[in-house]
C-alpha cells in the first residue's frame, strides 16, 4: 500500500477521498467507488501503486492521439479499476475489479523501471492508458516528474473525472490530455455509470488546456441508442470549438458490444459519417473517424487547401506534408505537436 497524497481526514476515522470528482467519504477498511484508494485506520492509501496490469510500447495514434508526435512509439501502462463502471466497457477485465482479485496478476513496475524500459525501447514518450490513470495517481505522478526530467512526453488517457487538485497538482508535469466526453446529457452520464456531476469533466479538459498548456484531442464512443443523436453530438462539437478551439481533433469512434452491452449492435458507419457532418457544420477542422480501418475520415487533410498532409491505415502514420505544426503546401497552423 502507498499513503494517498490527497485526502481530508474526518471526525470517526472516516476520510474522504480527494482524487476524483466523486470526493468519496470512506469508513475503516473500506474503499471508495473504484476500489483502489481504501481507509486504513484513518488513513487512506492506494493499493496499486506500480502494480501494472498491461504494458506495451504503442504507436501515439492507438491511444488515439493524432496531432501529437505522430508516427512516434509511447510506452504504455495499465494498471487496475476505474471510477466509472460503465456497461459497456472496452478494458472491463481490468477495470471492473477490486484489488484482490488483480494483485496476482500484476507486475510491479516502479517509476524508475518504467523511464528505463520508455528509453530502453526507444519510446519518445509515455502514456498511463487502458483503464483510468487516476486509479494509480500517485504512481502517475512519480512517473511524470521523472518523465519530464529525462526528456519524455507525458499523456493521461482519461475520462477527465479527476478532482480539481489533484489536476492542479499532476498538471505541470502532464503534455497531453486526452479525454472521453461519451455524451453531453446528465440522463446519458447518470445511465452510463450514475455519474452526477459530469460537468466536470468538461471544466477540467478546459482547465487541462488553458491552464496547463496541455494538448488536448477528445474522444466520443458512439453507442447505438444512448449518445447517436444530433442533440448530444451537436453539443459535443460545440463545446470543443467553443472552449478548446477548432483546431481540437474530436475522434468518432465505432461502438463494439462489450461487456454488459452484449445486445447492442456495432455502430453503423453512416452514423459515425453523420457525426463527421455535424462536426463540420459546426466548425471543425479535424473530426476522425476511429474503429473503422481505411476509412478516409482516418487521413489529415488541410482545411485551407485541401491537401492531405498526414496518411493513416490503422495505426500505420506516413506523414506527408507537415513543416512543423503547419501545413507545408500553404502555411495554414494545424495545431500539431511534433520534433521534426
Amino acid at each position: 500500500m502507498h499513503k494517498a497524497l490527497l485526502f481530508e481526514k474526518l471526525a470517526g476515522n472516516f476520510v474522504r477521498c480527494e482524487i476524483c470528482r466523486w470526493n468519496c467519504k470512506i469508513a475503516p477498511g473500506l474503499s471508495g467507488v473504484c476500489r483502489m484508494y481504501q481507509n486504513n485506520g484513518g488513513t487512506l492509501f492506494n493499493l496499486n501503486y506500480g502494480l501494472a496490469s498491461s504494458v506495451a510500447i504503442d504507436p501515439i495514434e492507438k491511444k488515439p492521439l493524432y496531432h501529437f508526435y505522430p508516427g512516434s512509439r509511447v510506452f504504455s501502462l495499465g494498471s487496475w479499476g476505474c471510477n466509472f463502471h460503465c456497461q459497456g466497457c472496452q478494458n472491463w477485465s481490468i477495470s471492473c475489479v477490486d484489488f484482490a482479485s488483480s494483485e496476482s496478476g500484476s507486475e510491479m513496475i516502479s517509476p524508475q523501471e518504467a523511464i528505463r524500459l520508455t528509453k530502453e525501447n526507444e519510446c519518445q514518450g509515455i502514456a498511463w492508458t487502458y483503464n483510468e490513470p487516476t486509479m494509480w495517481f500517485e504512481y502517475t505522478l512519480d512517473s511524470a516528474k521523472l518523465a519530464r526530467q529525462n526528456g519524455l512526453y507525458t499523456v493521461y488517457v482519461t475520462n477527465g473525472y479527476i478532482s480539481p487538485s489533484a489536476l492542479d497538482t499532476i498538471g505541470p508535469y502532464l503534455d497531453a490530455w486526452r479525454v472521453d466526453i461519451k455524451g453531453f446529457t446528465a440522463d446519458f452520464y447518470r445511465r452510463l455509470a450514475k455519474i452526477t456531476h459530469w460537468e466536470g469533466i468538461l471544466e477540467t479538459a478546459e482547465c487541462a488546456k488553458k491552464k496547463w498548456h496541455m494538448h488536448v484531442e477528445v474522444v466520443t464512443n458512439i453507442t447505438p441508442g444512448l449518445n447517436d443523436d444530433d442533440a448530444q453530438l451537436k453539443g459535443i462539437a460545440g463545446w470543443i470549438k467553443a472552449q478548446l478551439g477548432e483546431l481540437t481533433p474530436w475522434h468518432i469512434t465505432r461502438f463494439f458490444p462489450q461487456y454488459h452491452e452484449l445486445d447492442i449492435p456495432p455502430t453503423p458507419v453512416g452514423t459515425l459519417e453523420k457525426a463527421i457532418r455535424i462536426g463540420k457544420e459546426t466548425g471543425l477542422k479535424f473530426i476522425y473517424a476511429g474503429n473503422v480501418p481505411g476509412h478516409i475520415a482516418e487521413n489529415t487533410f488541410c482545411f485551407q487547401c485541401g491537401k492531405m498532409v498526414v496518411q493513416r491505415q490503422g495505426y500505420t502514420t506516413h506523414i506527408l506534408g507537415l513543416n512543423g505544426s503547419c501545413c507545408r503546401h500553404c502555411g495554414s497552423e494545424l495545431n500539431f505537436q511534433r520534433r521534426e
